[in-house]
C-alpha cells in the first residue's frame, strides 16, 4: 500500500520532470542558436588569437602572442583610434538627430505612430548595398547637390563630398539611425508623462524638467541605441570601402583584409577580439546605467 508521503514525492517529481521539460522545450532553439552562432564561433576566434599563421592561410601550432603584440603597432592603433572617431561621431549624431524623431512618435495620436514607426523603418526594405550606392549618386561631382550648388551659384565648382571621412559618417549615420530611434522610442513610449507635468506644476521649466526627468528616464533607451549604432558602425566595411573610396580604413575593413586577403588569420583573430571585447564594455556599461536608474525605483 503506497503512503500519502510516498504519493505526494513522486507527484513533486513528475511536476518538476513536466517544468523541466517545458523550460527545455522553450529555451533549447535559443540555446542552440546562441551556441551555435556565437559562443563557438567565439571560442574559435579566441584559439586563432593564440596560434600561428599558416605558409599558405590558416593556423597552426606553436601558441604564440605575436599577433596581440602586432596589433599594438602604431599603424594598427592609429585605424582603431580612427575607427572609434567615426563610429563615436556616427553614434552622437544619431543621438542628436535621433532623440527628437523618437520623442515626437511618442507624443503622437496612437493611430499615426504606427505610420511614423513604418516610415522610419522603411529604408531597411530595401538592400543595404542599394541604399549605399544612392549615396555615391547623390554625392559625386555630377550629383544632385553638387548641381544644386552650382544652380543657385553658391559654388563655381564641384564640392568634394565624396570618398572622404564625412562621406563615411553620412553613409553610417543613414544606414544605422533607425536603430537609434525605436529603442529610443520603446524608452519614451513607456515613460510616465504625468511626471513631466508634476515637474512643471512644481515650477520647473520645460528645459529643466527635460534634462531632470525625460533625459534620465529615457537613458536606458539612449545607451541601448547607442549601442546599436555604435558596435555595427565600428566594423563596418562596405559603407568605408565604397563612400570612403578605400582611402578611409575602418578595423572592419583590417579584419576582412587579414581573413580573405592577407589570410593572416590569427592577426584577424585579434581584431575581432578587440571588437568583442569593446562589445562586452558597453553592454556592462548600459547594465550598470539602467540598474543604477531602475534600482531606486525597485526598492520603493
Amino acid at each position: 500500500m503506497t503512503s500519502p508521503a510516498g504519493t505526494t514525492s513522486r507527484g513533486r517529481g513528475a511536476h518538476k520532470r513536466r517544468a523541466l521539460g517545458s523550460r527545455a522545450l522553450f529555451l533549447g532553439p535559443g540555446l542552440f542558436y546562441v551556441t551555435a552562432f556565437m559562443a563557438i564561433p567565439i571560442a574559435l576566434i579566441v584559439s586563432y588569437a593564440f596560434l600561428t599563421r599558416g605558409r599558405f592561410g590558416g593556423v597552426r601550432l606553436p601558441l604564440t602572442l605575436e599577433s596581440f603584440t602586432r596589433a599594438l603597432d602604431p599603424v594598427y592603433l592609429q585605424v582603431l583610434g580612427n575607427s572609434l572617431l567615426i563610429a563615436t561621431t556616427t553614434t552622437v549624431l544619431a543621438l542628436l538627430i535621433g532623440y527628437p524623431v523618437a520623442y515626437a512618435i511618442a507624443r503622437m495620436p496612437s493611430r499615426w505612430r504606427t505610420i511614423a514607426l513604418v516610415l522610419v523603418v522603411l529604408p531597411f526594405w530595401s538592400n543595404f548595398l542599394i541604399r549605399t550606392y544612392a549615396w555615391i549618386v547623390l554625392l559625386n561631382s555630377e550629383g544632385p547637390l553638387n548641381k544644386a550648388l552650382l544652380a543657385t551659384g553658391l559654388r563655381d565648382e564641384p564640392i568634394g563630398l565624396l570618398y572622404n571621412r564625412g562621406a563615411v559618417i553620412v553613409g553610417l549615420l543613414y544606414a544605422y539611425l533607425p536603430l537609434m530611434i525605436l529603442p529610443l522610442y520603446a524608452s519614451l513610449e513607456r515613460m510616465d508623462w504625468s511626471l513631466l507635468e508634476a515637474a512643471t506644476n512644481l515650477g520647473a521649466s520645460r528645459i529643466r524638467a527635460f534634462f531632470d526627468v525625460t533625459f534620465p528616464l529615457s537613458l536606458p533607451g539612449a545607451m541601448i541605441g547607442a549601442i546599436f549604432v555604435f558596435v555595427p558602425s565600428l566594423g563596418n566595411f562596405i559603407v568605408p570601402e565604397l563612400l570612403g573610396g578605400g582611402k578611409t580604413v575602418m578595423v572592419g575593413n583590417l579584419i576582412r583584409d587579414q581573413f580573405l586577403k592577407a589570410r593572416d588569420w590569427p592577426f584577424g583573430a585579434v581584431l575581432a577580439l578587440t571588437m568583442v571585447t569593446f562589445l562586452i564594455l558597453l553592454f556592462a556599461l548600459q547594465a550598470a546605467v539602467s540598474r543604477r536608474i531602475n534600482g531606486p525605483r525597485a526598492h520603493a
